[in-house]
């Protein structure tokens, strides 16, 4: 019996994200992004020590489209690395792609220099790669463009609902081609894909998210033609098969570094994978990701609301982490907080995120006695545009596209 294949399957890289970052003053990098590139270090000692067999990148190597030279520089150093090991498939994300169709994603450059054991999964394909421990069907499924998916087709008059339906079918189309395609091989076989799939749990990547989503259904990934479908685009680790039987395991590796303080809690890492025909185990690797921690302190009853905040404060719940810290205080007790002395505690961090305060005030008026936490988002907006004293029929427009806007989100 043939040994299985070993995979790595590590996505949504973002190199770039700066934020809670400065400059590092021996490589001139911004040191969050040298955060990412140390998880991804992390990534490639894994491969090599494990005896990688192939290497799948599922989308969103850059967090823009024209990264900087640099930045390119330090992903290239790393891919070459992965190659010398083993073949690499590089699959384009949505912040891989460009807006118009017809210029270079920022991963095209692999493809034009015809890198040795690199392949960019630019469009729906299937192909063939061999392995030292053998063949791998590899069907590449990048990010939904709609302006390539649905080319040609009149979409005047149709809504955002409509658009959205033809493009899930859109894809659910490729994908059981491609599935009918590797069913002929009796080869391992995987599917790299990088959108969302509907049910999939999302995060803070909602908000880094470029354009639209259209979800794509489960039923479209759990074709058991497939031994695995390696998936990128949402940041939080999941598998969306693990309950179901038969299926084959469906599986968003995550992004390996947080993005910010939504990403808090999550674990991440990538996934190794032992690939075999109907028989394949995987396994999540966590990488040693940037702490964020969030400190609340609670000061309203407190008569030394300073010390209070000091002893949360100690220099070992602060150390290498990116800190937010928040202070609930009273309006009689915030002026005793000595924020020279807690800026300077806050020092031991790795990066302050913030510093705020949390100070019970009065209802404002100009709501009408109502708290603001207590209204809808359309309340909200409703009220801030009568106080900007917009005309009523102006006000029943915008809130008529408010609407579709709130149901999206």
């Amino acid at each position: 019996m043939t040994e299985p294949i070993r995979v790595l399957h590590f996505a949504d890289l973002h190199i770039g994200v700066e934020n809670y970052g400065g400059i590092d003053s021996e490589t001139g990098i911004n040191t969050r992004v040298l955060d990412f590139l140390h998880r991804l270090d992390e990534v490639v000692a894994y491969a090599r020590d494990n005896d990688v067999d192939l290497s799948v990148f599922a989308g969103d190597a850059f967090q823009t489209r024209t990264p900087s030279p640099t930045y390119q520089r330090e992903f290239a150093w790393r891919i070459r690395d992965l190659a010398e090991l083993a073949p690499v498939v590089l699959l384009v994300g949505n912040h891989d792609q460009p807006v118009m169709l017809n210029k270079a994603t920022s991963i095209e450059i692999y493809d034009t220099l015809a890198v040795p054991n690199v392949f960019v999964g630019s469009d729906y394909t299937l192909r063939e790669i061999e392995t030292k421990r053998g063949p791998v069907q590899v069907a590449t499924a990048p990010y939904p463009h709609r302006n390539l998916l649905l080319k040609g087709r009149s979409l005047s008059g149709m809504s955002i609902a409509d658009i959205d339906g033809l493009m899930r079918d859109e894809v659910a189309r490729l994908l059981a081609d491609l599935a009918e395609q590797a069913r002929r091989s009796d080869a391992p076989r995987l599917l790299a894909g990088h959108f969302t799939v509907d049910g999939a749990v999302v995060g803070t990547e909602r908000n880094i998210m470029l354009g639209r989503d259209a979800a794509v259904l489960p039923s479209a990934l759990s074709n058991p033609v497939w031994d695995y479908v390696a998936l990128g685009h949402i940041h939080k680790h999941q598998n969306l098969t693990a309950s179901l039987a038969g299926a084959p395991p469906v599986v968003y590796a995550g992004s390996i570094e947080r993005v910010d303080f939504g990403e808090e809690k999550d674990l991440k890492g990538f996934c190794w994978v032992e690939l075999a025909r109907g028989a394949t185990r995987w396994q999540f690797v966590e990488v040693d990701a940037r702490p964020f921690v969030t400190i609340r302190v609670d000061v309203r009853n407190s008569d030394d609301p300073t010390g209070d905040v000091l002893a949360r404060l100690a220099p070992e719940a602060l150390e290498s982490r990116v800190v937010r810290l928040i202070v609930q205080a009273t309006p009689e007790n915030e002026g005793r907080l000595l924020d020279g002395e807690i800026r300077a505690a806050l020092r031991a961090a790795h990066h302050v995120a913030s510093y705020q305060k949390d100070v019970e005030r009065p209802t404002r008026a100009r709501l009408g006695g109502v708290s603001p936490e207590t209204l809808t988002p359309r309340e909200l907006l409703a009220r801030y545009l009568q106080d900007k004293a917009t005309p009523e029929d102006r006000i029943e427009t915008l809130l008529e596209h408010a609407d579709t806007l709130f149901v999206e989100e």
